[in-house]
């Protein structure tokens, strides 16, 4: 049993505690207070390990990557408009030989992996086409879940597409960590009856998590409701059209919703150009919108509607995308970013964004995203200025690297 006291301790489910405390056993949180309430128990006689000037807080949850394309770091240059940047990073993909060199894609990723801990994240949703880095994923003592990401805009046999989806996951291993799930890509990369498909393939209490890009890009928008544009264009060109294909005229988020897709432990990725009905309706069937403001920037779609979503009520977790759109994985930064574009909504808000409803978009809080008796101690320390008057109002104003650290090193995330 270890017990650690610090200036502040953040349990995200209850206001910051000043001169906080928590006890561990076992890699497992025991009790968490404050100066005005006594240790438990059990707890009396161990000495205390003073972090000092530190707020202790869950490890963040970083709910959505693409640690796959991590090779591509600096590589693709921000644009005016998404279809010009998907083209670029295509073309970077299909014809760079380093995409094609196993080294350096690895060393890429493993590189990210450690980047990501080393800013306090514990908790990924990572986006995967070919399941080839899953040792990587259990060697960093991270935890997450692997999305197997389904593009199949013309698929003959939809449920045979899900299958041998299903098939892949199957016989893959991604250690105790880490857990597998299907997602398709997008609206405009998934034909309705795999979308239908990968609803059946959730089972009936439909807990599995699933995550797919929505309601992106104006084209993304423009080509479900009117069946034109830049994406028709792209598909053609790729060989994918379906002549069968027509446009349900809607948006992207009420097409899906169509398809019965939404629901618990849905994330929604990006949102940017969703409606404030395309926002009740995810509302309503319990998604979770995950954004990813500096990416939405750098691809050219613009930044997020920060201030509609979390006035909308929609549960909002926070991801990275990808290193092809950022320049780091530092989720602190996101936050930051988060701030300066919706600095009317409160800081323990975009904290809770950041920890726990990740986590429980991912099917995960019962172990991560909050302090509280139980949890796992997969505890950050951020340090802090010794007399800070608001620590939630710091930790979104722009946390670096060398002010975040482990509390337990080596302790499995």
């Amino acid at each position: 049993m270890t017990v650690y006291r610090a200036s502040w301790v953040l349990p995200v489910v209850a206001p910051p505690i000043r001169d906080g405390w928590i006890v561990t056993d076992g890699g497992r949180i025991v009790a968490v207070g404050g100066s005005d309430a006594p240790l438990p128990p059990t707890a009396n006689g161990t000495a205390a390990i003073d972090l000092g000037d530190v707020a202790v807080m869950p490890a963040l949850v970083n709910a959505h990557t693409h640690l796959e394309l991590s090779w591509l770091r600096g590589r693709v240059a921000p644009s005016g408009g998404f279809l010009s940047w998907v083209s670029a990073m295509m073309r970077d993909r299909l014809t760079s030989s380093d995409g094609r060199d196993a080294d350096i894609v690895r060393s890429a990723m493993r590189a990210a992996l450690d980047e990501m801990r080393a800013t306090g994240t514990g908790v990924v949703g990572d986006i995967s086409n070919g399941l080839e880095h899953l040792d990587l994923l259990d060697a960093s003592g991270l935890s997450g879940v692997v999305f197997h990401e389904i593009i199949k805009f013309r698929a003959p046999d939809p449920s045979g597409t899900v299958a041998d989806a299903e098939a892949r996951i199957g016989a893959a291993n991604p250690g105790a960590r880490w857990q597998l799930a299907l997602a398709p890509h997008a609206p405009y990369s998934v034909s309705p009856p795999v979308v239908e498909a990968l609803g059946r393939a959730r089972g009936p209490d439909g807990r599995r998590p699933v995550s797919v890009h929505v309601a992106e890009s104006l084209e993304e928008v423009e080509f479900i409701s009117r069946g034109s544009g830049g994406w028709r264009d792209m598909l053609k060109r790729l060989g994918s059209w379906d002549q069968a294909w027509r446009a349900p005229g809607c948006s992207p988020v009420a097409y899906f919703d169509r398809l019965g897709f939404w629901g618990a432990c849905t994330l929604a990725v990006h949102a940017v150009q969703a409606s404030d009905e395309d926002l009740r309706i995810l509302a309503g069937r319990g998604a979770t919108l995950v954004t990813c403001p500096r990416s939405n920037v750098h691809v050219g779609v613009g930044p997020p509607p920060a201030s509609r979503f979390y006035a909308s009520g929609v549960p909002v977790a926070v991801g990275t995308d990808s290193l092809s759109s950022v320049e780091d994985l530092n989720l602190f930064s996101e936050l930051a970013e988060l701030h300066r574009l919706a600095p009317e909504v409160a800081p323990a808000r975009l904290l809770e964004s950041a920890t726990l409803t990740g986590a429980r978009a991912l099917g995960l809080d019962s172990d991560f995203g909050t302090l509280r008796p139980g949890a796992r101690a997969a505890l950050i320390a951020v340090t802090v200025p010794p007399r800070a008057a608001d620590v939630e109002q710091y930790l979104v104003s722009g946390i670096t690297p060398a002010g975040v650290r482990w509390v337990e090193t080596g302790l499995p995330c």
